[in-house]
């Protein structure tokens, strides 16, 4: 069956995969490999640091023998926030010390590194926690996001989180009626579309 799969947990060595799939997924759902002088960029901020401190919340798609997906989740994004602070942006503060933007889009993720922004408060307030999600184009259809989503909505209910958020870029407002249809609400419009949903 072409359409089987399988959604698992995400382990350090899905790594590679979630900066490849964050990548060609970076360009509101499109190919971003031309827009970043680093392959990794994207990846270091939206997927791996997700990995790597919410494990419980991170979960790959695997069709075929290889990962085409992936949803991540903080419950908390405040304290996320602060264990970013603390844990994630100094080292890669580091890394990059030297860099300067080279390419069309490496100063939004290289200036987010050096400058991490906090989400509204009037998101956090009733939707503590946030999500992101995005398939490579082979997975897009089957139904597959909507799995993806069901899936972390559950393991975010079980935690006993009360609401969720997600942000969608400007840029790709058409998948709106998609989160909608899962039960998502619009909340705010600013730098990006941002809706929640009560758990």
């Amino acid at each position: 069956m072409a359409n089987q799969g399988v959604i698992r947990p995400a382990t350090p060595a899905d790594y590679p995969a979630l900066y490849r799939i964050c990548l060609e997924t970076a360009d509101a759902g499109g190919d971003a490999r031309a827009l970043y002088s680093d392959p990794d960029y994207p990846g270091q901020r939206f997927a791996v640091p997700y990995a790597r401190f919410a494990p419980d919340f991170a979960f790959v798609l695997e069709r075929a023998g290889e990962v085409q997906g992936y949803v991540v989740a903080a419950p908390d994004t405040r304290a996320f926030e602060a264990q970013l602070q603390a844990e994630w942006w100094p080292q890669l503060q580091e890394k990059y010390r030297q860099r300067s933007a080279s390419a069309p889009l490496d100063s939004k993720v290289l200036d987010a590194i050096r400058h991490p922004d906090q989400a509204a408060e009037t998101l956090v307030a009733r939707w503590p926690a946030h999500l992101h999600i995005n398939l490579l184009p082979a997975a897009q259809k089957g139904g597959w996001g909507r799995k993806m989503i069901e899936h972390e909505l559950a393991a975010l209910r079980a935690a006993g989180v009360s609401g969720v958020h997600l942000g969608v870029s400007l840029q790709n407002e058409q998948v709106c009626a998609f989160y909608q249809r899962m039960g998502f609400a619009p909340i705010l419009r600013s730098n990006a579309i941002y809706m929640g949903q009560l758990l």
